[in-house]
Parts: structure tokens; C-alpha cells; sequence
């Protein structure tokens, strides 16, 4: 273990019941790169991770997940593009009697 390289247990696991932001600036094969493994990630199953150096941050999601596009072409042209994941219960249904 290096302190450019943290061992994978010392990371902190975001967990429910906290806030957490994280912003990066990247190139557009990194920003790529991520999104394709995020996708894979979804398309997979019901649970993804996202992991930075110190941190890591494992989530079930439910479903409708919401996707939204907003495009601002004046000025400057730009293209927001935002994914909202719901967080999936495990309650049950209670029995009807």
C-alpha cells in the first residue's frame, strides 16, 4: 500500500443515512469509460459501486429510473445529462386478511 494508492480496506463506505458529493473534471474518454462501466453495471443487476481513492459507495437501486436531458443552446452551447436512481427497499408487502 502506497499513500498514492490506498489499500482497498482502508476505504470509507458511504452508507445510507449520509451525504456525500463528489465532482470531477474529466477528459471525454474517461467521462466515457465511466459511464460505459455504469451502464454495465445497470444493465446487470439491481446493485452498483462506485469507488474513488478513499471512498467507496455501494447502492441498490429500484425502479423507474428517471433521465433527464437539458440542452442550453444559447451562448455557449450546453448539454446537461442527469440520471436519478431510486433507492430500492426491502420491505414486503404486508398479508391481507
Amino acid at each position: 500500500m502506497s499513500e498514492d494508492h490506498p489499500d482497498v480496506d482502508d476505504r470509507t463506505t458511504i452508507r445510507p443515512g449520509r451525504n456525500f458529493e463528489q465532482e470531477y473534471r474529466l477528459d471525454a474518454s474517461e467521462a466515457g469509460e465511466f459511464l460505459i462501466q455504469l451502464g454495465e453495471q445497470l444493465r446487470d443487476g439491481d446493485e452498483l459501486t462506485i469507488t474513488g481513492e478513499e471512498w467507496e459507495l455501494p447502492f441498490a437501486f429500484g425502479e423507474p429510473i428517471e433521465l433527464e436531458l437539458d440542452f442550453d443552446g444559447v451562448g455557449e452551447p450546453e448539454l446537461e445529462i442527469e440520471l436519478e436512481l431510486p433507492g430500492r427497499t426491502d420491505d414486503e408487502a404486508p398479508d391481507v386478511s
